[in-house]
């Protein structure tokens, strides 16, 4: 968490002691848990991955799952939980999680304490906010293709900054089902636009290995621009491949 915050914002050693004396506890969560649940009252902590992936989601009166971000080890994923009182979502664990749970009193006692801590939360927040402004876009205005390889596009950059990828690509966290969820499209037709994307040359499939055959066509394809990750101030670079 320090170590996230610091690249959010100029943190003294001062800052950073503060943050790891939290108290705090270890959870792990198995896949499909859920970590938060929509209408429920907001827990006595905040919840940061440590390693493992999650999903935020809003499921329709009908049953039908719109799975609305995808999280990863360093990000919180209930900040909004310091002051508002009802969870207006659920998150449930894609794979196995390990997280940690700060107690939210100490919490909001440090962001009030240290300044500097506030404003990198609140630029953590803005960032998150930030990607999902990009993926409402993603999926009301884009097509099948472009919504799966701007997916794509996204999981290389996010993952490769959490230490998760490596140059050539990534292990693909989703079935195709739950990618469906994320960009509005059947399963079916999600595995259609897997293997055109392969087709035409701009991914290779090894399973749930992803392999980027060529990195600008399919940024190009994706409509993909990193600025709304702004890796700049996320503890990432900006990815070439």
């Amino acid at each position: 968490m320090a170590r996230r915050l610091r690249s959010r914002a100029d943190l003294d050693d001062e800052d950073c002691r503060a943050i790891i004396a939290l108290p705090h506890a270890v959870r792990v969560y198995e896949a499909p848990a859920y970590i938060i649940r929509e209408g429920g009252p907001p827990t006595s902590y905040c919840t940061l991955i440590l390693s493992g992936l999650a999903f935020r989601q809003k499921v329709t009166l009908t049953g039908a799952r719109q799975i609305v971000s995808i999280h990863m080890a360093g990000d919180f994923i209930d900040l909004q939980h310091l002051f508002l009182k009802r969870a207006d979502h659920s998150v449930q664990a894609l794979s196995r999680v390990e997280a940690v749970d700060i107690e939210r009193s100490a919490l909001r006692q440090l962001i009030i304490d240290r300044p500097a801590v506030g404003r990198a939360m609140w630029t953590d927040a803005l960032i998150e906010g930030s990607v999902f402004r990009e993926w409402v876009v993603n999926v009301g205005r884009r097509d099948a293709k472009t919504r799966v390889a701007h997916l794509l596009c996204e999981f290389a950059l996010r993952m490769q900054a959490a230490g998760l990828a490596n140059g050539e690509g990534f292990e693909l966290p989703m079935t195709q089902e739950q990618i469906g969820d994320a960009v509005g499209l059947t399963s079916v037709h999600v595995n259609r636009t897997l293997k055109l994307l392969a087709a035409e040359g701009l991914i290779e499939r090894d399973k749930r290995f992803v392999k980027y055959r060529d990195w600008q066509r399919l940024q190009h394809v994706g409509d993909f621009t990193s600025l709304y990750l702004h890796l700049d101030q996320a503890g990432g670079e900006q990815k070439t491949l």
